[in-house]
């Protein structure tokens, strides 16, 4: 089973767990639900999905080239050496996520999984761009050791994947017998928090015994809360992707000495060339009270958001199946499209001008697709019936947003004009 195969046949079984935290959030009252992060989250990981497709080829032929010349054993594959792969894998995870908090570039890749100002199973998918390139530059070394690349890639998914589980604030600290030496919900409460005092912590990925081994292990002494200290104050896709290497890029050009321009790529975060001052951080606090990044969305707009996050899960397993009939330049195709949606999402989210009248075009080529798609008998009757149904409903939600949209505008007008 490959890499993108993994990802398709739990994809199901994560937004089960999803839900069954959500329900469980809203029966307890808690609060530890944010439906703007939790939609983000939601979006970038359907982004960060696409272009993991696109890297299995590539990664496959560069640790296949090295596995075949360089290699210094020929493992076999067994259950003991999948074993063994997966605890190199993490042992790696390690140090790469370690490196991810501690240099800037890297850091800039992995800064959008930190944005969120929540910890749940939904946050936890908020997945970045270019982290995914940047996390398999640390696994050659097992193809060199002699594990084949048709065992390490599906072990990365596997390890990937059972993370999610310890982004959660719902599960309590649990028995020493597991707490010490696996990453529970426990420890990465503390890795993902913001106070000063948990920085750089709780790396691990499975397992808690690399940080204790390392000296970055931390154990909770006051309540966390969680985000970046620089948000990026956007629900735009390609912001919260770019965030951090835009700041760095504008560091680096306003910076007066040559080597200060060089080095702030590959200095921890915080670090600034001598000639500015230090970031003046967004305070997120009034008082004792986290006040989270929220923004004000198209009245209404929550129930087609939502139906807007399920059509497009539906339509990413037509990327990421394996068995999907769609051809590679249709997958591309579709990709852009989620993107583009993903977008959307955010200008709604932050009733941008013109959100509305862009989401008609969306469904619009949406619709040119899906029929092109059906015209060529690429797609069954099935498939193309879901499309349609999805994208009709679409169409009359957001012709009712737009109209509540314009009238509430004439009202708003109509009472700020003086008698």
């Amino acid at each position: 089973m490959d890499l993108v195969n993994f990802y398709a046949v739990v994809g199901p079984a994560v937004f089960a767990l999803i839900l069954l935290e959500v329900v469980f959030c809203i029966y307890r009252k808690n609060g530890y639900y944010s439906y703007q992060d939790s939609l983000m989250g939601l979006g970038t990981m359907i982004i960060a999905q696409c272009v993991n497709v696109a890297l299995t080829v590539p990664i496959l032929i560069g640790y296949g080239w090295i596995f075949r010349n360089f290699s210094l054993f020929q493992i076999p594959t067994t259950w003991w050496s999948y074993a063994a792969c997966y605890i190199g894998v993490d042992f790696l995870f390690y140090w790469f996520h370690r490196a991810g908090h501690r240099v800037n570039i890297l850091w800039a890749a992995h800064v959008p999984h930190h944005s969120a100002e929540e910890l749940n199973y939904a946050v936890a998918l908020r997945a970045s761009l270019t982290q995914r390139i940047a996390s398999f530059i640390f696994y050659w070394p097992l193809a060199l050791i002699g594990f084949a690349p048709e065992v390490i890639l599906p072990i990365v998914a596997i390890n990937l994947i059972l993370q999610l589980l310890p982004h959660t604030r719902v599960i309590p600290k649990l028995p020493s017998l597991i707490d010490s030496w696996l990453n529970t919900p426990y420890h990465h409460r503390i890795h993902h928090a913001s106070n000063p005092i948990y920085w750089d912590k709780n790396y691990g990925g499975t397992f808690i015994f690399w940080d204790k081994l390392f000296g970055t292990f931390e154990v909770e002494t006051e309540a966390p809360y969680y985000g970046v200290s620089i948000h990026p104050k956007s629900w735009d896709p390609t912001y919260l992707n770019f965030h951090w290497y835009i700041v760095l890029w504008r560091d680096a050009k306003a910076a007066t000495h040559f080597i200060d321009k060089m080095k702030i790529w590959f200095m921890p975060p915080g670090w600034r060339p001598r000639n500015l001052g230090p970031y003046e951080k967004m305070s997120n606090f009034e008082g004792d009270r986290q006040v989270k990044y929220q923004t004000t969305a198209v009245p209404g707009s929550t129930g087609y958001l939502l139906l807007q996050a399920a059509f497009s899960f539906w339509a990413l397993y037509f990327i990421i199946d394996p068995k999907s009939p769609l051809p590679v330049a249709y997958r591309v195709v579709l990709a852009l499209l989620l993107y583009g949606s993903v977008t959307l999402w955010s200008r709604i989210l932050e009733s941008r001008r013109g959100a509305l009248p862009l989401e008609f075009a969306r469904i619009l080529v949406f619709g040119f697709y899906f029929s092109g798609l059906s015209q060529a008998g690429i797609i069954g009757s099935r498939p193309t019936l879901i499309a349609f149904t999805g994208l009709i409903a679409s169409a009359i939600y957001a012709g009712k947003l737009f109209v509540a949209t314009r009238i509430l505008r004439r009202v708003t007008i109509s009472e700020r004009k003086p008698n």
